[in-house]
């Protein structure tokens, strides 16, 4: 819900005075939560503290909250980073679904595996 915020239109005014507009769009935004978390995989983890759940479900958190922007294009910093071989089978499954749903992404990644396995083209730079 965090990352909805950017989208809603009521103002000051509406959050101050909880207007029925605000509270149709944090109703909407609840929605939106869920199925973004359903997305991720996480809808089972909807009452879960992020920082008590593992590191690659955490990853998975940060990737839907980025999505509740409403991204058309998804920057991704090395989501793998020391995730275990089962999460970053997961992860490549979750950015491949990404992907499909039309969310262009731009990946920085070492990990030459995951690279290979979800891109559809690959820019390398070398010593710079």
């Amino acid at each position: 819900m965090v990352a909805a915020h950017c989208r809603t239109q009521a103002g000051l005014f509406g959050a101050l005075f909880r207007t029925r507009r605000v509270q149709r769009e944090e109703r909407d935004m609840v929605y939106r939560a869920m199925d973004i978390l359903k997305f991720v995989g996480l809808e089972e983890k909807d009452r879960t503290r992020a920082a008590n759940l593992s590191y690659g479900d955490q990853r998975r958190l940060e990737i839907g909250r980025a999505l509740g922007t409403e991204p058309h294009l998804l920057l991704l910093d090395e989501p793998a980073a020391g995730m275990n071989p089962q999460e970053t089978q997961d992860l490549m499954a979750l950015i491949r679904k990404i992907r499909d749903n039309g969310v262009a992404i731009v990946l920085i990644e070492h990990d030459m595996k995951v690279v290979m396995g979800i891109s559809d083209r690959v820019i390398v730079l070398d010593t710079g």
